[in-house]
């Protein structure tokens, strides 16, 4: 069996920044441990797994796993997945078939190799849980006590498909020097996967309003880069604090510039008569190689 696969980096204009993404082609008829395997091969953040659609009208449906655990739903294998069937198919949007639901994503063409896709969340972020220990939370992220929290914005766990633990702080310095505990992680951490997003705004950054990390051990993944499912669940947090009765705010994260992948996410919400009634997740993303997969007779 031959598979062809491409390389992406995701949330980015640039080749080797961003979060990187494979994205295997004509995935049909593959098992789901052969595919779970295929993506621990990988080693990435997330492989993607383009499988002809279940409804005609749409254009493909997603299969997204981690090195360890499939996904119901991911911000930057769809993202990539869109550019990739938009590049190829000459499309200007894309209709996707993931676990979570349908998501259409609208796709704009940069050169023969990238392109930026936007899409509407299939699944309005909420709140689970508040969190509240913020003495266990700041001993595992190596950070001071002091340091949680930032306006007016508390921790607590969201999730628009994917739980994750929403950990304000202080200042883009503090995001800077985290250390982990790993010793104590699930005790702080203790929902979902202990996927854990902290984040702050950046004032004083001319490109963007906001920066984060992602750690997610549970997901078989340290630090990622770019994580579009985590600023998804982040806009449950976003619109309980914009000042909006009815109407539209965007904003521009970075994120992975820790590690040197920097990554640009644009977000948007939409609220009616102060209730969430859309959020939209962006990005650019590049192909940077491809390959076939030899797995034999």
């Amino acid at each position: 069996m031959k598979l062809n696969y491409l390389l992406l980096d995701v949330f980015t204009r640039e080749p080797l920044k961003g979060n990187p993404l494979a994205v295997v082609l004509k995935a049909d008829g593959l098992l789901d441990g052969e595919m779970q395997a295929i993506a621990r091969e990988f080693n990435l953040s997330e492989t993607v797994f383009i499988q002809k659609p279940h409804a005609e009208r749409n254009t493909a449906s997603l299969r997204i796993f981690t090195p360890t655990v499939e996904l119901p739903f991911a911000g930057h294998p769809t993202v990539g997945s869109a550019v990739v069937l938009g590049l190829q198919n000459k499309l200007s949007a894309v209709r996707l078939e993931e676990q979570i639901g349908l998501i259409t994503a609208l796709f704009e063409k940069s050169d023969k190799r990238s392109g930026e896709a936007r899409f509407a969340l299939p699944r309005l972020p909420s709140q689970v849980v508040p969190l509240n220990d913020k003495l266990i939370m700041a001993q595992a992220l190596g950070i001071e006590v002091e340091d949680i929290g930032c306006g007016s914005y508390k921790p607590g766990v969201y999730s628009a498909g994917v739980e994750f633990h929403l950990v304000p702080v202080r200042d883009a310095n503090v995001l800077r020097r985290i250390e982990r505990n790993m010793a104590i992680w699930p005790v702080a951490f203790p929902h979902g996967r202990h996927s854990v997003y902290v984040f702050t705004e950046t004032p004083n950054e001319p490109d963007n309003d906001l920066a984060a990390r992602m750690f997610a051990p549970g997901l078989g993944m340290g630090e990622d880069p770019g994580t579009g499912s985590a600023a998804a669940a982040l806009i449950g947090l976003l619109s309980e604090h914009v000042p909006l009765g009815t109407g539209q705010a965007d904003f521009v994260l970075r994120q992975g510039t820790e590690m040197g992948r920097p990554c640009r996410i644009t977000i948007q919400l939409r609220k009616d008569n102060d209730v969430l009634v859309h959020g939209g997740i962006g990005g650019h993303a590049v192909i940077v190689g491809e390959g076939v997969l030899d797995l034999g007779d």
